[in-house]
């Protein structure tokens, strides 16, 4: 987990958007569900949890929205150039955004606590067996 004082810092593949995140993280999570799914091309997707004003852009993403099995809005945010996804928001965490943790420059950073949206994990992608699975969201 990313400690109040510690930082991450990221960018895309091609460089062209660099970012940095101030700690603490709130949750640092594998996602499996269908919309992170598709977005990433496999099994899930590990994010770190943190609100807005933690982060620290170089340059603006380019923006993707549509409607999440929530019911709200979801917003990926990527590089326009080589389409580097960097960080998810939407109506429903609203000022929590997610960075996705394959973007940040040391991604062994990261350790992740759970996986939620197990109900949607498809049966070829394997976790770490002690983490907990959750059906949808972990309890805060």
């Amino acid at each position: 987990m990313l400690e109040a004082g510690q930082s991450y810092e990221g960018g895309c593949l091609c460089g062209a958007i660099r970012y940095r995140v101030a700690g603490p993280s709130l949750f640092e999570s594998q996602c499996c569900c269908r919309d992170c799914q598709k977005a990433t091309g496999t099994g899930h997707t590990t994010i770190v949890g943190i609100m807005r004003d933690q982060l620290e852009m170089a340059a603006e993403p380019k923006i993707y929205t549509n409607n999440g099995e929530s019911g709200g809005w979801v917003s990926r945010h990527f590089c326009g150039e080589c389409g580097g996804r960097l960080y998810t928001s939407g109506s429903l965490p609203g000022e929590v955004i997610m960075i996705q943790a394959g973007s940040l420059d040391n991604p062994s950073q990261v350790t992740p606590q759970n996986v939620i949206y197990g109900k949607d994990a498809v049966s070829w992608d394997h976790f770490d067996p002690a983490l907990t699975v959750y059906d949808l969201y972990a309890p805060r």
